[in-house]
């Protein structure tokens, strides 16, 4: 069976959520602690609507070795039939990047050397990208064409004694990712501003693999803020549907989804805004699923006083609640939501919402991950006071 290998971002268990929601606990074997095995083909993967995967790759050889000696004898072995893929003209851009290996740099650069040197004995031209660390980043990835016709990236991913052997076919487009972010005209640091590939996580934990297919499919976002959820979803081809309490965020989303349409040539109809509050607000007809960044409180640029963080606590929590029973009351069994909720960091570890403890009497049941924690599915960065929590919810 045809195989790929999918490296995961900063947070591997978001990315682990991801791909289970999509394709199924039993598809996956993680491998190691930044990489998944799924049971698909790279070209049947649409990567570029995966927002926790930086790398795909089709699986070359599974080796039952971790010793790098033994793993550059084997690419020595097998150089002939990589080369075979490749075209007979122009110069071959030659990349490695080792993953949970105790390979150093150093030696990693060796071993690209002594490979350069085997294919110029060929009679090919080559070029090999120097590491810097032992695994390429995707910038590189990206700047030296190692995903084209004339590129060749080896992944080496080491699960203990064993080493996955895999070529990138695929590398996260940093560049877009920051061009539609950076481009949008209107941003509010106040209301957070949602990384465009954490949006798209969000999306498909609500989606799952029951409704990946985005035809006819319409998100919601009750809390919308300035529509970075709501412009993954467009790009993603889904419809969307936004509300929120502010008119001022409505406004700003309206720009900025006006903007998206044109810059993405997007019909114009795929979208609608409305003012409304998420404890209280009708959605006539309630859409598909429902996928948000909800209200994350009071921004913190260092740990409040325990007073203070409890009244915010508290007072977030009362939204979510209020908001959790009027979803309930406007959906049937089996409807979806994936939330970002808010977390907040402290000494002990993260501070997290009452709620989560009361959702079967609220209506809903959390669903829970084979190959990822659900504590595990709190997106934050070592700066920040307040972390996001990914919280997949099942109407009963």
């Amino acid at each position: 069976m045809t195989q790929s290998v999918a490296i995961l971002g900063r947070q591997p268990a978001l990315g682990i959520a991801e791909l289970e929601s999509l394709f199924g606990p039993e598809k996956l074997t993680v491998i190691g602690q930044q990489a998944v095995l799924i049971q698909a083909q790279a070209s049947d993967i649409a990567f570029s609507r995966l927002g926790g995967t930086i790398k795909l790759g089709r699986l070359l050889s599974v080796q039952d070795t971790a010793d790098w000696h033994d793993l550059q004898l084997w690419l020595k072995h097998t150089l002939p039939q990589h080369l075979s893929t490749l075209p007979l003209e122009g110069k071959l851009q030659l990349g490695m990047s080792a993953y949970g290996s105790n390979v150093s740099t150093a030696k990693l650069n060796a071993s690209g050397l002594e490979l350069k040197k085997a294919i110029r004995a060929t009679g090919r031209s080559v070029r090999l990208v120097p590491n810097k660390t032992p695994e390429l980043n995707s910038a590189q990835v990206l700047h030296n064409h190692l995903t084209g016709s004339m590129g060749w990236e080896f992944l080496f991913i080491r699960d203990s004694n064993r080493t996955y052997v895999a070529q990138t076919t695929h590398v996260q487009d940093i560049n877009a990712y920051a061009a539609r972010d950076q481009a949008r005209p209107k941003r509010d640091a106040r209301v957070g501003m949602l990384p465009p590939k954490l949006a798209q996580i969000i999306i498909n934990l609500a989606a799952s693999k029951q409704t990946a297919d985005s035809r006819q499919q319409i998100v919601l976002d009750p809390f919308c803020g300035t529509g970075v959820l709501l412009q993954e979803s467009l790009l993603m081809g889904y419809e969307a549907i936004g509300t929120d309490l502010e008119p001022r965020m409505i406004e700003y989303s309206q720009i900025n989804l006006d903007w998206l349409r044109t810059a993405y040539l997007l019909p114009s109809t795929a979208y609608q805004l409305n003012q409304g509050d998420a404890t209280s607000y009708q959605w006539t007809p309630m859409p598909e699923f429902i996928a948000a960044e909800t209200y994350l409180g009071r921004p913190f640029s260092a740990l409040p006083k325990p007073d203070i963080l409890q009244a915010v606590v508290q007072d977030v929590d009362t939204i979510h609640r209020k908001f959790l029973k009027n979803v309930a009351r406007q959906t049937s069994p089996g409807f979806r939501l994936c939330l970002a909720i808010p977390a907040w960091k402290i000494p002990t570890g993260f501070k997290r919402l009452p709620v989560l403890d009361h959702l079967t009497d609220l209506g809903y049941t959390r669903t829970s991950f084979v190959h990822a924690s659900n504590r595990e599915l709190i997106y934050h960065r070592p700066e920040q006071i307040v972390g996001r929590e990914l919280v997949v919810l099942i109407r009963k």
